[in-house]
C-alpha cells in the first residue's frame, strides 16, 4: 500500500516528465514538413532512376569503352616508314657519283602469327559481354535498392498512421480517467499514466519524420536528383507474386543472374588468353619494302626484306605467361563457383523470408489483430465501468499497436526480399529502352555495326 503522501509525490514526477516530453515534441515537429505533398508510385521511380541514375550511366559507358576495344585488338601493328640517306665519305655528298651513296624510303609492317588477332579479339569480346552483364546487374541492384528504400519509407509513414490512430485511443482513455478520477472513482495516476503513453507516441512519431526525411535523401540520391527535391508520400502497390519453388529460384538465379554472366564471360575470356600464351611461342614476321634512290648514271635499287622475333627467352617470358594464364582460368573458374554458391545462398535467405513473411502476415491478420481489437474494445468498455484498471487497458492498446506494427513490418520485409531475390536471380523487369538497349554496344562494335 503506498503512502498518499508517496503517491503524491510520484504522480507529480510523472506529470512533469509528461510535459518535458510534449515540450520537446512540439519544439522538435516541424510545422510544415508533411504537408499535402501528394503520392509518389514505385513505378516511376524505377523509369526515373533507369533514366538518371549516375551508377547505371557509369556502368553504361565502362560496357561501351569496352566494346571499343574489340576492334582495337583485332587490328594489326601499326606500319613503319623509313626516310634515310646513305653517302660515301665524310668530305662531301657523293650522291649520284658514288654506287654506295643513295636516299632510302622504305615501309615495314608486322604479321603477328596466325591466330593471334582473333584470340586478342576474343579476349577483348569477352571482357566486353562481362562488362555489359555488370551493367544489367547495375541496373538491377538499383531498381533494388529504389524497392528497399520505398518500402522502408512507405513503413515509416504508415507507422505514423498507426501511431495517430492510437493516440486517439490514448485520448479516449485519458478522457475516461479524468471522468473517473473527477467522480472520485479513479486515481489521478491513472490520469497521468495515460497522458505519458500518448506523449510517447508523440516521440515516436518524430523519429519516424526524421526517418521519412533520410529515406526521401536516399531514394533521391539513388534515383539521380538532388537530396532536396520534393518526393511525396509512396502509394502502396499491389502485393508481388513470387509463384516459385526454392529450386526454381536457384536454377534462374544460376541462368539469368548478370553476375553468373559475368564470371561466365570472365572464365571464357581466361580460356582464350591461355590459347593467346600458348600462340606466343611462335615468332611474328615483319615484311619490309626499300626503295634506294641513286641518281646520275647509277640505277636505283629496291629490297625486300622478312624479319622474325626469336622466342629464345621462352624460359622468363612464354612460359611464365603461360603460367599466369592457366593461373587466371583457375582464378575465373573458382570465382564463378564462389559466385554461383553465394547466389544460391542468398536466394535460400530471401526465399525463407518471404515464406516466414506470408505466414506471420496471416497470424497477425487473421488471430492477433482482430483479438487484440477485441481486447481493446473490452478492456476500454470495462474501464469506464470500472471493473478493470487504466493499466489493463493502456497495456491492450499497447500489444495492439504492436501487432499492427509488426504486419506491416512484416509486410514490408516481404516485398524487400523479393526485390533482393529478383536482383539475385536477375528477372527484375528493367525497360526495353534507353539503358536496356544501349548496353548492347559491346555487341554492335564487335559486329561493326557501332558508328
Amino acid at each position: 500500500m503506498i503512502a498518499p503522501s508517496a503517491r503524491k509525490t510520484w504522480n507529480v514526477e510523472v506529470f512533469a516528465l509528461s510535459c518535458l516530453l510534449l515540450l520537446a515534441a512540439l519544439m522538435a515537429r516541424p510545422g510544415a514538413l508533411f504537408a499535402e505533398e501528394g503520392t509518389v508510385s514505385l513505378d516511376d521511380l524505377i523509369a526515373e532512376a533507369l533514366r538518371k541514375s549516375p551508377e547505371i550511366q557509369a556502368a553504361r559507358l565502362r560496357a561501351d569503352a569496352a566494346g571499343y576495344r574489340i576492334p582495337q585488338a583485332k587490328s594489326l601493328p601499326d606500319p613503319m616508314a623509313t626516310l634515310g640517306y646513305q653517302n660515301d665519305g665524310l668530305s662531301s655528298l657523293t650522291l649520284g657519283q658514288s654506287i654506295m651513296s643513295m636516299g632510302v624510303a622504305g615501309v615495314s609492317q608486322q604479321f603477328p602469327f596466325w591466330g593471334k588477332r582473333a584470340l586478342k579479339g576474343e579476349v577483348a569480346a569477352k571482357d566486353a559481354e562481362s562488362e555489359a552483364a555488370l551493367s544489367a546487374a547495375a541496373r538491377h541492384r538499383v531498381v533494388a535498392q529504389i524497392k528497399l528504400a520505398f518500402y522502408d519509407l512507405f513503413l515509416a509513414y504508415k507507422t505514423m498512421d498507426i501511431l495517430k490512430d492510437r493516440t486517439v485511443l490514448f485520448s479516449k482513455i485519458e478522457d475516461a480517467a479524468e471522468n473517473r478520477y473527477a467522480s472520485g472513482t479513479g486515481m489521478q495516476q491513472e490520469v497521468v499514466m495515460a497522458q505519458t503513453e500518448k506523449y510517447m507516441i508523440l516521440e515516436k512519431e518524430e523519429m519516424q519524420r526524421q526517418r521519412i526525411q533520410a529515406l526521401q535523401g536516399i531514394l533521391n540520391a539513388v534515383i539521380g536528383r538532388e537530396v532536396s527535391v520534393p518526393l511525396g508520400r509512396p502509394a502502396l502497390p499491389p502485393a508481388t507474386p513470387f509463384p516459385v519453388t526454392l529450386d526454381e529460384a536457384v536454377s534462374m538465379a544460376k541462368e539469368h543472374s548478370p553476375d553468373v554472366k559475368s564470371k561466365q564471360k570472365m572464365v571464357e575470356g581466361a580460356e582464350a588468353k591461355l590459347k593467346l600464351a600458348r600462340k606466343e611461342y611462335y615468332p611474328d614476321v615483319t615484311v619490309g619494302g626499300n626503295y634506294f634512290y641513286r641518281s646520275g648514271n647509277l640505277g636505283d635499287m629496291w629490297s625486300l626484306t622478312f624479319s622474325f622475333n626469336l622466342p629464345i627467352f621462352y624460359k622468363t617470358k612464354q612460359e611464365q605467361a603461360l603460367a599466369e594464364a592457366q593461373a587466371s582460368l583457375t582464378q575465373a573458374r573458382r570465382e564463378l563457383t564462389a559466385t554461383e554458391l553465394m547466389l544460391a545462398s542468398g536466394v535460400k535467405e530471401g526465399y525463407s523470408m518471404v515464406q516466414a513473411a506470408d505466414r506471420l502476415m496471416k497470424l497477425y491478420r487473421e488471430g492477433l489483430i482482430p483479438k487484440a481489437n477485441q481486447d481493446v474494445q473490452l478492456a476500454f468498455s470495462n474501464y469506464v465501468a470500472g471493473r478493470v484498471d487504466a493499466l489493463t487497458a493502456i497495456t491492450r492498446i499497447k500489444n495492439l499497436l504492436d501487432y499492427d506494427l509488426l504486419y506491416w513490418g512484416q509486410l514490408v520485409e516481404r516485398e524487400k526480399a523479393i526485390a533482393r531475390l529478383h536482383a539475385i536471380m536477375g528477372t527484375e523487369e528493367t525497360g526495353q529502352s534507353g539503358p536496356q538497349a544501349s548496353g548492347d554496344n559491346a555487341r554492335k562494335v564487335a559486329r561493326g555495326e557501332a558508328q
